[in-house]
């Protein structure tokens, strides 16, 4: 493993060991200007996030409006090369509807400069359609 992936591994591990306690101020800080994250699929909140601030805009506003507590996330794998990090996960929640919002997640995360430029989100879409409204 070169220098690059086990300093790139070593700061997902850390943003997810604050995930894990509900603090999710490490990932965002990570986040570059020109941050992407890419929701594939075809759920009312599959798209492109263009841009760190459309990101918290448009994407974790809406989301975490529909949480009735403190939104975890705790990751079971660390995959590292190069440039990118895969991280296998599973966050915890549940919605104000009364719902339980526990999805597992694998997210392909690309760095440069020290700053995370894209995440590719991949996650059980029929759980996100059943579960969460759509953005507004």
């Amino acid at each position: 493993m070169t220098t690059e992936s086990q300093t790139n591994k070593q700061r997902m591990q850390a943003i997810f060991a604050e995930l894990a306690q509900g603090n999710g101020r490490p990932f965002i800080d990570a986040m570059a200007d020109d941050f992407c994250w890419i929701l594939p699929g075809r759920t009312a909140w599959s798209r492109r996030y263009e841009g760190k601030q459309v990101v918290r805009d448009e994407l974790f506003r809406p989301l975490f409006a529909q949480f009735a507590d403190r939104y975890t996330n705790q990751a079971t794998r660390f995959i590292a090369e190069g440039d990118m990090v895969v991280v296998e996960c599973r966050g915890q929640v549940n919605t104000k509807k009364g719902l339980p919002y526990n999805n597992t997640y694998c997210y392909v995360c690309r760095f440069e400069g020290g700053k995370l430029r894209e995440l590719m989100e991949y996650l059980d879409t029929q759980l996100v359609d059943a579960v969460l409204d759509a953005p507004a």
